[in-house]
């Protein structure tokens, strides 16, 4: 997914993406609506403020169609449900912050996970844009002790770090499992620092439905991956903060966090318990313990009664996705290095196929991660009781 510009501030250039976007939304959403007097509204305030103002409608709209856009989405079949949280009105961080926990227990919904987005005040052309410094809202801190033992996610080892340089207070006792706190900018480029409340956070405790013994008895995951890192742009408007989430396919956890020889690394631990043969790749003891560590998650998060999806029904929605989008002679772009699953990807329909790498708009793009300088304390911490 390219990166783009953070705000277009040519009042002709913008114009026009205004524009595209208005004559995309009245022939999706409202054939009959009035485009004549809606332009004439967006031109005029174009040219008074620099900027242009999305009714709800066309908000709604941008959003679930960015997602419909999503080339590195297997998840688009949904795009329809996609609840629109408008917080644009919200402009402070501790506000910013209180809505995405309110977002977080929303979506979560008793582990019938409903996918959200909330969209806060879009970037304007005399300010820096509010942002969200973690990648997902909710993530494991990563601890390298001075006993050389590593906890936690390395993934996170670098956001861990310059959480605590930014004032965080990290436990005294560290686990692999330790909540990082969240980093927001307000408009004005003010950096503040806060934590989640415990009861806003859903998590699923992973245990193997034959092997109890099979994995580290802490082993959790959360429930909903709601992402804060990227933008929103909608007919030339730039959203700096979007926090969006859908539900987990099961390989994102089993076949990737838990997997992956730079996150939890937990395959030869649990080909050992298995007694499976690790002298050889041939013997393909990865295979073997990466199959049952997924059968384990998707067992786990079943049994918490938490929404999650495997990687074959998810691959066999996509695919129901392209045929629905086809009746309606729309593209469907896509990435398929991103697409295809992390485990059996030959089994599925979508691997075998090419995509039209096209980026399409409304969209959602990735942000250039350069910290600012700010808050040196953490100066609003609920949840620590």
């Amino acid at each position: 997914m390219l990166e783009i510009p953070s705000i277009i501030t040519n009042p002709a250039l913008l114009t026009e993406e205004a524009m595209k976007f208005l004559e995309q939304y009245i022939e999706e959403v409202s054939p009959a609506g009035d485009m004549p007097a809606r332009k004439d509204e967006i031109c005029a305030e174009i040219r008074e403020s620099g900027t242009w103002t999305p009714t709800f409608p066309e908000l709604e709209y941008g959003a679930r169609i960015a997602w419909r856009n999503n080339n590195r989405c297997i998840g688009r079949y949904f795009w329809k449900s996609l609840i629109v949280r408008d917080r644009r009105h919200v402009e402070d961080a501790p506000t910013i912050f209180e809505e995405c926990q309110a977002h977080l227990k929303s979506a979560t919904n008793n582990g019938n996970i409903r996918s959200t987005i909330t969209i806060f005040a879009p970037q304007r052309p005399s300010e820096a844009g509010i942002r969200i410094w973690n990648y997902q809202l909710l993530g494991y801190a990563g601890w390298k002790l001075v006993t050389g033992e590593r906890l936690g996610d390395p993934l996170n080892d670098e956001f861990t770090a310059r959480a605590i340089a930014h004032g965080w207070q990290p436990p005294k006792e560290k686990t692999n499992f330790d909540l990082l706190p969240v980093f927001i900018t307000d408009a004005t480029g003010k950096l503040q620092c806060f934590e989640l409340a415990r009861d806003s956070v859903r998590e699923v405790r992973i245990v193997h439905p034959e092997h109890p013994d099979l994995l580290p008895a802490d082993l959790r995951w959360y429930a909903v991956p709601l992402l804060t890192e990227m933008s929103l742009q909608i007919g030339g408007l730039n959203f700096p903060a979007a926090p969006f989430n859908g539900f987990y396919m099961g390989t994102e956890i089993g076949a990737r966090n838990f997997a992956d020889e730079n996150r939890y690394h937990l395959l030869p631990s649990i080909a050992d318990h298995l007694q499976l043969d690790r002298s050889s790749n041939s013997t393909l003891w990865k295979d073997r313990a990466l199959l049952e560590l997924n059968v384990a998650v998707l067992h786990s998060f079943r049994r918490a009664g938490v929404t999650i999806i495997d990687h074959h029904t998810a691959c066999q929605t996509f695919m129901q996705h392209i045929e629905a989008e086809e009746k309606q002679s729309r593209p469907v772009t896509g990435d398929w290095s991103w697409l295809i699953p992390p485990m059996s990807p030959a089994t599925t329909r979508v691997f075998h196929r090419y995509y039209d790498e096209s980026e399409l708009t409304p969209s959602y793009h990735h942000q250039t991660r350069i910290w600012p300088e700010g808050a040196k304390t953490c100066p609003f911490s609920p949840g620590k009781e």
